[in-house]
This record gives structure tokens, sequence and C-alpha cells, in this order.
């Protein structure tokens, strides 16, 4: 008899984040649980037309570490949003 094979299972990967915004400033927690790192980046959509929007450098986040991000507009926020990357 042949011994089965279990197809390999991806590894959870990917930092927690918990992302605030008040008035035009945004702030972003991320925690990440596992053994491997992920870099974070916050993106900040500003409301206005004229706007800048920001898009920050990444940010190591180790096994069991957490990282503050932060970025504004100068008026409104539209969206805000943590991207990942192994």
């Amino acid at each position: 008899p042949h011994a089965r094979v279990e197809p390999r299972k991806p590894r959870p990967f990917g930092a927690e984040c918990r992302t605030g915004v008040a008035g035009a400033a945004v702030v972003a927690y991320c925690h990440n649980p596992y053994p491997e790192t992920d870099r974070v980046r916050l993106h900040v959509e500003c409301d206005r037309w004229w706007d800048i929007d920001v898009d920050t450098a990444g940010v190591e986040a180790g096994p069991a570490q957490t990282v503050r991000l932060t970025g504004r507009c100068w008026k409104e926020v539209r969206a805000a949003w943590v991207s990942h990357q192994k």
C-alpha cells in the first residue's frame, strides 16, 4: 500500500491591524502573532481632489511585534487600509 501524502497547508501569515481615523489623521496598530515577518504599509485616500493621498514606507512587523503607522490628509479622509507583504 502507498502512503497517503496530505497537501501542504499554507502557513498562517499577516499582522492583525486596527485602523482609526480622527478628523484628518489616521493611525494603524498592527500586531504580528506569527513567526514570519510581515512588511506593512498604511494607505490613506483623501476625500478632496486636490488633497494628496498617502502611502507610507513599509515597516517590518516581526514575530510578536506591534508597530504603529500614521498618515494624514489636509482635510477629510475618504478611506484608509493596510497592505501586507512577505
